[in-house]
């Protein structure tokens, strides 16, 4: 099946039609309506550096329930030991910057360049993008960001300069979420890694009803 061009139109397909990579279509811009409208769907972008805006609906889903992540007993002893401040925040655009660049000081592609960076800026201004700080001694070592609609938060990227930084951030985020009615963390791509931490596939079908119910009222964001 050809995939789906956008044009300028404000639509996506059903989420239901993509390959069985997860690729559903090619195409339109990063305007905060569009990516809002594709986060409402199940929909993401996610391309590399010279490609096409290309969005993605990959079935099944990995996810994670705020009250199901599993902390092990290293990570709660760090975290019980204080050595690390988080906050929610208070440098958006310094996490997003930080998780492109320590995947290109490994070595590794990244789909967040300027374009990205400054759409997901403007998604922050609106209230909709958040990030989770992680900092040592008041250097930031760690953190994540995503968007939030209704009761789902989107997740994006996450990043580590010390070792379990992003685990925490996410442990602090998963307890705020769930302190504030938030049904679900969506984790996009699966990865042995989130895995460990208690994500688990949803059929594609469930994961769309789930998204659609939840994301129409919108919830709280206090830290």
């Amino acid at each position: 099946m050809p995939l789906f061009q956008l044009d300028q139109s404000l639509i996506f397909p059903p989420p239901e039609l993509a390959e069985p990579d997860g690729l559903l279509a090619i195409g339109g811009d990063l305007s905060q309506e569009r990516l809002l409208l594709a986060y409402r769907q199940g929909i993401f972008p996610w391309y590399s550096p010279g490609q096409p805006i290309l969005w993605w609906a990959p079935s099944p889903r990995l996810v994670l329930l705020p009250a199901e992540i599993h902390i092990s007993r290293r990570l709660a002893r760090k975290i019980r030991q204080g050595l690390f401040t988080v906050s929610s925040d208070n440098a958006f655009d310094e996490v997003v910057a930080e998780c492109a660049r320590i995947r290109l000081e490994q070595g590794e592609g990244t789909w967040i360049d300027e374009a990205m960076r400054e759409a997901y800026g403007r998604l922050h201004q609106m209230g909709y993008a958040h990030s989770v700080e992680c900092r040592r001694q008041g250097k930031l070592v760690g953190g994540l960001y995503g968007v939030a609609l209704g009761r789902v938060f989107f997740g994006e990227s996450m990043f580590s300069r010390e070792p379990d930084a992003s685990k925490v951030a996410l442990v602090h985020l998963a307890g705020k979420l769930q302190a504030t009615g938030y049904h679900l963390i969506d984790c996009q791509m699966a990865t042995a890694h989130l895995e460990r931490l208690g994500a688990r596939l949803l059929p594609g079908r469930e994961f769309y009803r789930i998204v659609a119910r939840e994301t129409r009222d919108a919830a709280s964001w206090e830290w």
